[in-house]
This record gives structure tokens, C-alpha cells and sequence, in this order.
């Protein structure tokens, strides 16, 4: 599949997402790139559902060309969740030449902080890329919270540094709800813990197959439209924060990610490597929307402010729990 993306619009992106000029001087597919390219896309491209809420069809639109009017050249802050992030960041990756493509997967419910029960359908989307030399990696720039801010190799049970003292690995292995249990059926599944020596808490899992843009079409409808999706009674934006590399960078310019920011409907936490802190609470439309400009830089236009009237979420009417 082509990209959807012109080399026009790949200069629009890295100037976008502030790429050092070492590595935009003659882009080619290399780990360092893709490093970079994770690196500063989850920190420039907000984790947020905010056309969920703040819009009249409370849905979203998944053409690559109007998640690049929206994500980058209305330069109002906007991101998306994760269709949306990932299927832009999949056009960028293959506009420079890489061997990515998408991947469907499920993402298990949290329940009080922590991923439990079964895993659903079809919830989310990942990024699989392919080097010359067989090894592939798994980069999702579009997931929130708990998130890899690396990209991670396909190698089962290798530990990475996350945020803080967390740590995350892909694991190989079968789902509880799996009947057939051969090694060809083994799932990868994206594993976090909050420091060495705690317990793993496995959150979502893939096959590896590839999806197409009718299979995303399938899983955003789901997503927009079924009463059990919790995207659509709750305003979500998860912003993370970079900083220069201080020491061993391998180029100009070298960025690290060292904290993050959520918004969970009227609430704003942040996480800067250690305990997360509440350091805002709106109660008000208003409030909320002062807080997306201040903490995320997200800018709503009069239009999409008035798009949450009379919806679930508006935060002067009763909140709905997930």
C-alpha cells in the first residue's frame, strides 16, 4: 500500500512534530529514525477522544487526509486517539520508505488502575515495522498511559525502561480464553510493571495480522456507536512530555520522553517519572476547556465547544462511570 502522504506533506510533519534537522536531511528507514519518529509523535500527538464530545456527529473520521488537516496543519494541538494517531503515523512511516503496517488489537479493561478480566474484540491499533534485515519492531505512538515510549523489537520477554521506574516487554504466549494452543497460535501481549521485582500486568495482546482500512472502518464504528464503548462516556487526553538527552545522545537534538499528562474527564493528573499528582480539578465546561489550552495546548473552536451540549459528558451533567 502507497503512502497517503505526498513528500510535501512529510516535510509538513517533521517540521510538525520538531525532528532534528540531522535526521531530515536525508530520511531513510533506520532504527535511530523510527526512535526519533516515536519519540517526538507521542509527544507532540495529545492521546485524546475529544471529537467523541466536543463535535455534532460525536464520531470519527478515519480519511488519512483529514487526520493530517486535523493533527497538522490546523496546528490547534490536536491528536487523536489511537485509530487516528496510528493510521496517520503508518502513512508517515511508509512515505519515507519503511516496511509498517497496522495491526488489530485487544486492549483489556482496567479496573481500579490496574488491566483485569477478558480480553474483548477488536479495541486498538498498533504499528509493526520491518527492517532489511529481519528484525521488526512494534511502535505504538497511540496508546495513552501506560504506553511503550520506545519502539520495542519482536523479541519475547526483553525488558525496557518505560516512564520512571516502569518497565514494559512483549511476551509470547496464549490468551485465557484461547481453545486452540499450538506455538504457532502464541500471541505477542504488551506487558507492564510499575517497578523490577512487582508483578507483570499484561494489557493487551496481537497476533500480528495485518489490518486494512475497512477493518479499521469496522472497529471505529464499534467504537463511536456501541453503548458499551467507554470512549464515548468519557473525555480522555494523555499528553507526554520530552526533553533534550542529557548525557550519551547520539545526535543534535536527541530527545527523551520524562513525564506525562492525562485528563480523565474533569480531572488533571501528572506523572513527571514519579507519583502521579492531581493538579486540577474542573468542575465546568469552562474549566475543562481552559485546562485542554493550558496543560495539552489544544485549542477547540466556538463550533466544537458547543458540540458536547446536551451530550453525556458535559461535565454540568451527571457524570457517567465507567
Amino acid at each position: 500500500m502507497a503512502s497517503a502522504y505526498s513528500q510535501e506533506q512529510l516535510e509538513q510533519f517533521f517540521s510538525h512534530i520538531g525532528l532534528p534537522e540531522e535526521l531530515r536531511k536525508d530520511p531513510h528507514p533506520s532504527q535511530r529514525l523510527l526512535h526519533a519518529l516515536h519519540t517526538h509523535s507521542l509527544s507532540t500527538l495529545a492521546y485524546e477522544n475529544l471529537s467523541l464530545h466536543y463535535s455534532a456527529s460525536h464520531s470519527i473520521d478515519l480519511d488519512p487526509q483529514h487526520l493530517f488537516r486535523k493533527m497538522v496543519t490546523d496546528k490547534r494541538g490536536r491528536g487523536g486517539f489511537c485509530m487516528e494517531i496510528a493510521i496517520l503515523y503508518n502513512h508517515i512511516l511508509r512515505a519515507i520508505g519503511f516496511d509498517a503496517y497496522t495491526a488489530g488489537v485487544r486492549t483489556r479493561a482496567r479496573l481500579e488502575g490496574v488491566p483485569r478480566g477478558d480480553y474483548p474484540g477488536w479495541n486498538h491499533i498498533v504499528t509493526l515495522v520491518t527492517f532489511p534485515d529481519g528484525k521488526q519492531y512494534h511502535s505504538d505512538v497511540a496508546f495513552g498511559g501506560d504506553g511503550a515510549t520506545i519502539p520495542m523489537p519482536l523479541i519475547d520477554g526483553l525488558v525496557h525502561s518505560n516512564l520512571g521506574t516502569q518497565q514494559i516487554r512483549l511476551k509470547r504466549d496464549w490468551i485465557p480464553q484461547q481453545v486452540r494452543r499450538t506455538e504457532e497460535t502464541k500471541l505477542w501481549i504488551y506487558q507492564y510493571r510499575n517497578s523490577a521485582g512487582r508483578e507483570w500486568n499484561s494489557f493487551y495482546s496481537f497476533p500480528g495480522i495485518e489490518f486494512y482500512a475497512p477493518d479499521w472502518g469496522v472497529v471505529n464504528w464499534w467504537i463511536n456507536t456501541h453503548p458499551d464503548s467507554h470512549q464515548r462516556r468519557n473525555v480522555l487526553a494523555i499528553k507526554f512530555l520530552q526533553r533534550p538527552v542529557e548525557n550519551g545522545a547520539e545526535f543534535e537534538g536527541e530527545q527523551e520522553i520524562y513525564g506525562k499528562r492525562m485528563l480523565i474527564n474533569g480531572v488533571v493528573k501528572e506523572n513527571l517519572g514519579g507519583k502521579t499528582q492531581i493538579i486540577r480539578a474542573c468542575k465546568t465546561e469552562e474549566e475543562r476547556i481552559e485546562a485542554l489550552e493550558k496543560y495539552f495546548q489544544i485549542i477547540l473552536t466556538e463550533q466544537e465547544k458547543a458540540g458536547i451540549r446536551g451530550y453525556v459528558s458535559k461535565l454540568d451533567e451527571p457524570p457517567a462511570y465507567i
